[in-house]
């Protein structure tokens, strides 16, 4: 084997044909990923079976939800974002009066369709930041609820900014009883019969192959399948064998 020179210390060793595409070895590549995690499905998730917990909803002594974004194996700026979502209902030891000053001074945050405060914060580089700063936005705002000196009695609701969605029911009289599947069954069978007893018109079925004949060429089509069957003839510069 030859020496390696410095200056090519580092450099791709001559291809000599004896190795497949770098293309190859990249589809290579992805085949091991894929059983790397086959063998995961088949021996470890198994095991996560016995850390399953059932489902508990929410308590009432927990108003507050929190949610979090994870991206695992990476780091993202989204990642550190938390949101919190509470009901003014759901808040103990509150009064109407109360309640309702709170919802004013949530502003924006409120949803008037559920009755949702919703707030977020991604300010810290932490989710455990961002978490406490909203847990202490939210004791602060409960505090000056609570705080009997100004209660916003003369303060109206400001609902400007919530254009509720119209909710349209279904009607009942579309509703697919067994009597109309019955009648549109009966209908495509006529149909399909050729007869449209049932609509009282005759609805014939379409041929694609008949009507695809009866279709005319265009006309740069036709000209141009007579030009090519046409012989093609020899300028008169050119000179006759």
């Amino acid at each position: 084997m030859d020496a390696v020179r410095p200056d090519q210390e580092g450099l791709d060793e001559p291809f000599g044909n004896d190795d497949v595409a770098p293309a190859a070895h990249a589809e290579l590549e992805q085949q091991r990923e894929i059983r790397e995690y086959a063998r995961w499905v088949a021996w470890e998730l198994p095991l996560l079976s016995k850390y399953a917990r059932p489902f508990e909803p929410p308590k009432k002594t927990h108003p507050l939800r929190f949610r979090y974004t994870t991206y695992l194996g990476e780091d993202h700026p989204a990642a550190r974002k938390v949101v919190v979502e509470l009901d003014p209902n759901d808040l103990p030891n509150l009064s109407e009066q109360q309640r309702d000053k709170l919802i004013k001074i949530a502003g924006s945050r409120y949803h008037p369709g559920t009755g949702i405060i919703k707030m977020s914060s991604e300010a810290f580089g932490t989710q455990a930041q961002n978490k406490r700063f909203l847990g202490d936005t939210i004791n602060g705002l409960i505090a000056e609820a609570r705080d009997g000196k100004d209660t916003f009695e003369d303060v109206p609701f400001d609902f400007r900014y919530y254009t509720p969605k119209p909710f349209h029911e279904f009607p009942k009289e579309w509703i697919m009883t067994p009597e109309r599947k019955q009648e549109l069954e009966q209908r495509r069978i006529a149909q399909l019969e050729g007869f449209g007893e049932s609509r009282g018109d005759a609805v014939p079925l379409l041929d694609g192959t008949s009507a695809a004949e009866k279709v005319e060429e265009p006309v740069m089509i036709r000209s141009r399948l007579r030009a090519r069957e046409a012989p093609m003839e020899r300028p008169s510069f050119m000179p006759r064998p």
